[in-house]
């Protein structure tokens, strides 16, 4: 036999690989529940970690949806401005710090996340019901994973 550059015999074997399959098809499918919004599956995130922070009363900011998502800063705000574009946030003046914008959602952008969330939550369970009573085994794991990968 050959030898080999790998260290699985079967592809199957990498868990890196299957991650990045599944994340993939995940994502692909995530992207179909989302055209009707006209959402990029970045927006959606956002808009929705906009309105998952103002439900539970805190005061929304560039640097809080940047850690909240993992999304790199440059690209929040890039994404935050087409949002604003499109009429479905708002940024005002915050409260307490003078350098920081808060950020809202427009009535707009509340209908729109609304129906959004009922989509992507109906994917989600369609997706993930193959792990049957597992699934927060499998949160907790990915959890753990995210705990100790934090990127710098």
């Amino acid at each position: 036999m050959a030898k080999s550059d790998f260290i699985f015999e079967k592809s199957e074997e990498s868990t890196g690989f299957l991650l990045w399959q599944v994340t993939n098809l995940w994502q692909r499918e995530i992207k179909k529940a989302l055209n009707k919004y006209k959402l990029t599956h970045s927006q959606f995130v956002l808009l929705a970690s906009i309105h998952w922070f103002t439900l539970h009363k805190q005061n929304v900011t560039q640097i809080l949806l940047s850690t909240h998502t993992k999304i790199d800063p440059m690209t929040t705000s890039t994404v935050l401005r087409t949002l604003q574009n499109k009429g479905l946030i708002h940024r005002k003046e915050h409260e307490t710090d003078t350098r920081a914008k808060a950020i809202g959602l427009t009535e707009n952008g509340l209908e729109i996340i609304r129906e959004a969330i009922i989509k992507v939550e109906q994917f989600d369970q369609q997706f993930f019901v193959s792990l049957n009573n597992e699934t927060e085994e499998f949160n907790h794991k990915l959890l753990t994973l995210l705990s100790n990968n934090r990127a710098s």
